[in-house]
């Protein structure tokens, strides 16, 4: 394990244990790092959010939200099957659209809030990228005593290739 990169803040790199037959690569070589992961979480405009239902049944929606500051930032009603799920079971994947450049984020949904005057500014700016899609959230969207339904998913761990098997790379926060 990549004990250097832990201390720094950035997440520990390893290469994950499949099953035989995958072709993972023993060594590192290849093996991708946390800054050409991060960016694509960044740009994406979709994502894809995996909860699990109450009585344990899968349930997965697209989701628009904002990588920020290392976490996935994003919002929606209460009232909404994924957040009543993350109430019960904070645990969620995150995923990008593609099945070829690949990037899975595991890790836990917490409701939240963001002072408009603080990080709320930065949340907003960060969300602009859908002005033309038509949503555009001000910097005071998310204080009020709700947060106005603002969440924020904390990662455990991910796992990422964009060359698989060569590249194929876990990481640990």
């Amino acid at each position: 394990m990549d004990t250097t990169a832990a201390a720094s803040g950035e997440p520990s790199a390893d290469r994950p244990v499949l099953p035989d037959g995958y072709g993972i690569p023993e060594t590192t070589d290849g093996q991708l790092t946390w800054a050409d992961v991060e960016p694509r979480l960044v740009q994406s405009m979709h994502y894809w959010l995996g909860s699990v239902r109450p009585n344990g049944t899968p349930h997965s929606v697209p989701r628009w939200g904002v990588w920020l500051d290392g976490k996935f930032w994003y919002d929606g009603a209460p009232s909404t099957r994924h957040t009543q799920n993350v109430e019960k079971n904070p645990a969620v994947t995150l995923t990008l659209e593609s099945g070829t450049e690949v990037v899975i984020i595991e890790g836990d949904s917490v409701a939240t809030r963001a002072d408009a005057d603080g990080f709320g500014a930065r949340l907003s700016e960060a969300f602009t990228k859908y002005k033309d899609s038509g949503y555009s959230p001000g910097p005071d969207s998310w204080s009020g005593e709700d947060g106005g339904g603002l969440r924020v998913i904390t990662p455990r761990r991910a796992m990422a290739w964009f060359a698989f098997p060569k590249d194929c790379t876990r990481f640990t926060f």
